[in-house]
């Protein structure tokens, strides 16, 4: 199962669009995690138009238009994602992404995934595996756009960073 992981694209508020290579690896992808912060009804289509099977969150700058929850789950592969935006201060942000996967959580390998801060996360934190993909457009404070990809399977993840 090939997974594209992404988040903040920002769009139209910080940036114009998502670009070409981010949106040609979320076509590839078998399925679509995005993390929060879209900014606008416009962007959340033109992620679905590339990615019918698209697991998203409602980040900080989401209007509530979209109708999107603050956390959602999904099992691919294998591996349950518990996914949410991270919003809050940066200070405490992983322990709180990490306890929010861990009361979202159930049997089995979990990982965590989420945004808000614009910069590329892969580590254990309270004995749970995060994910942060950075901005997928390098929306600010980011320096460059980036996003993961991910193969599950058999409840073990593989995960690659992809930037611009």
């Amino acid at each position: 199962m090939e997974i594209a992981i992404v988040s903040d694209s920002h769009v139209p508020s910080r940036e114009g669009t998502i670009s070409g290579w981010a949106l040609d690896r979320m076509r590839a992808a078998d399925h679509v995690i995005h993390a929060g912060d879209f900014d606008s009804s416009k962007a959340l289509a033109d992620v679905r138009s590339v990615a019918p099977r698209l697991t998203a969150v409602a980040g900080n700058m989401d209007p509530r238009s979209l109708g999107l929850s603050d956390v959602q789950t999904v099992t691919l592969g294998g591996v349950e994602f518990v996914v949410t935006h991270g919003t809050g201060s940066r200070r405490d942000y992983e322990q709180r992404v990490a306890g929010t996967v861990a009361e979202h959580a159930g049997e089995g390998p979990t990982v965590g995934v989420a945004g808000h801060t614009h910069e590329l996360l892969d580590e254990i934190v309270e004995g749970v595996r995060l994910l942060n993909p950075g901005s997928v457009t390098g929306a600010a404070p980011a320096e460059e756009a980036t996003m993961l990809t991910a193969t599950a399977s058999d409840g073990e993840l593989d995960v690659t960073v992809h930037r611009e």
